[in-house]
């Protein structure tokens, strides 16, 4: 199961002006393109744009009047845990294999989500180890289409 470099990493937070500010004006980063997700949050990028780097931290808003689209689609946090390294969602790495990294899952017992989002041509695949540190691995999506 060949995994690859660290793709991005993900910080949900309610004030993503202050997020937006701190990576732009003080890491010198630049939001760019990010996908029609159903809550708020933005994607900083570090030299190259999509489609050549999905970005290098995913700003995750917490929209408190609607967090609905945020919980279907990470699910829920407390909002007291949002501080200090309770802020980083999750961990992400390009892969490929998703049949073997599926058979491995299902092999350790280790409960697992699958989506794809079909402006990234990505595959997703989300589980948690056992800290409970969410991990995603993005496979390329002509993958999932092979193995269904």
């Amino acid at each position: 199961m060949p995994i690859g470099k660290l793709d991005h990493y993900s910080i949900r937070t309610p004030d993503t002006e202050a997020s937006r500010r701190f990576y732009t004006d003080v890491m010198g980063f630049q939001v760019g393109f990010r996908p029609p997700f159903d809550f708020p949050g933005l994607w900083l990028y570090n030299g190259a744009p999509y489609p050549e780097s999905c970005g290098v931290v995913h700003i995750i808003g917490i929209d408190l009047e609607d967090p609905q689209g945020l919980k279907a689609y990470l699910g829920d946090r407390d909002p007291d845990s949002l501080s200090g390294t309770g802020t980083v969602d999750h961990v992400a790495f390009n892969a490929t294999g998703l049949a073997d990294m599926r058979a491995r899952l299902q092999r350790h017992e280790v409960a697992f989500r699958e989506r794809t989002v079909p402006a990234l041509g990505l595959h997703q695949v989300f589980f948690e180890d056992p800290s409970g540190v969410t991990i995603e691995l993005n496979f390329p999506a002509a993958e999932a289409r092979r193995a269904a």
